[in-house]
């Protein structure tokens, strides 16, 4: 399985550089952005990131950053963490763009390139419109995409 060179676009929630940049300086080892999507088949997407060395107290790879209402005092959005190493069991329909592979980030969000769309995130992959075009499907292996 060859890593996936491609140009993909991304649309993080956060300033995925910035994230970056922070968790690499706190925990000592580089932190790069992996893709924004729901980790499961849900409707809420996280950005999701990679550490190379699993994290020394939970063990996880990946961890996935989102933006969460609470209840009570807390109804401000506030941003939370999660492990997020099922991202390399799920699978990214892509579609091809005039600038890079296009991807729907979860299930309910539709996402039109030119004269077609993908959605359904991790859940499923529905294309509509001209759907002529080409159409891949990869996965996450080591903080990269590649062709599955």
């Amino acid at each position: 399985m060859a890593m996936h060179k491609t140009k993909i676009n991304h649309s993080p929630i956060l300033d995925a550089e910035r994230v970056c940049e922070l968790y690499s300086k706190k925990d000592g080892v580089p932190v790069k952005y992996v893709c924004t999507s729901a980790a499961n088949h849900g409707t809420v997407a996280m950005d999701i990131f990679y550490r190379p060395t699993p994290h020394p107290e939970f063990g996880n790879h990946y961890f996935g950053l989102y933006k969460a209402t609470g209840y009570g005092a807390a109804l401000e959005p506030h941003v939370m963490i999660t492990n997020a190493d099922k991202i390399e069991g799920l699978e990214f329909g892509m579609i091809e763009g005039p600038d890079g592979w296009e991807y729907s980030q979860h299930r309910h969000d539709y996402r039109t390139v030119g004269d077609c769309a993908i959605d359904g995130g991790r859940a499923y992959v529905k294309r509509v419109g001209d759907v002529s075009g080409p159409c891949k499907y990869m996965t996450v292996k080591d903080g990269e995409f590649v062709l599955d």
